[in-house]
């Protein structure tokens, strides 16, 4: 068990994903509130269950819970640094999925509803799922003892 964490939470990324972890963590965090709690200006667990169900995603308030939980957890490790590859793997299936289940047929543009910006996002959790944190994290601290 002690390998499987140490391999986990090693990285030899530097400073560099630190630029990537905190504004995706945060926007992460920001979207997963409006979803599970109704922040921001979202509709909460209830009204986005609706809307997922209403487009098809079954059953709604499970699967608004789990991207909302993916993204607002995931965002909150991603922020900290701990644990990080496994959180970025979580919010990258996260905008896999929103991707193609709402917004891959209104185009690229974020201005039609499109796939610009959650590929953007995904862009980053991938590349935080294979550089791991770097120097300063939660997970740097974990990798030295």
């Amino acid at each position: 068990m002690n390998a499987l964490i140490k391999k986990i939470t090693t990285s030899t990324a530097g400073f560099a994903p630190l630029a990537l972890r905190i504004p995706a963590g945060i926007i992460f965090m920001a979207h997963g509130s409006q979803k599970l709690f109704g922040w921001f200006g979202g509709y909460g667990l209830e009204g986005t269950g609706q809307w997922m169900a209403s487009i098809g995603i079954e059953p709604g308030v499970l699967m608004a819970g789990l991207a909302g939980s993916g993204e607002f957890f995931g965002g909150l490790l991603l922020l900290i640094g701990l644990l990080t590859r496994p959180a970025a793997v979580v919010t990258a299936f996260t905008m896999l999925v929103a991707i193609l289940s709402v917004h891959i047929s209104n185009g690229l543009f974020m201005s039609n509803n499109g796939y610009e910006y959650a590929l953007a996002l995904l862009a980053i959790s991938v590349s935080l799922a294979f550089s791991g944190a770097g120097k300063v994290s939660a997970d740097e601290i974990i990798s030295r003892k």
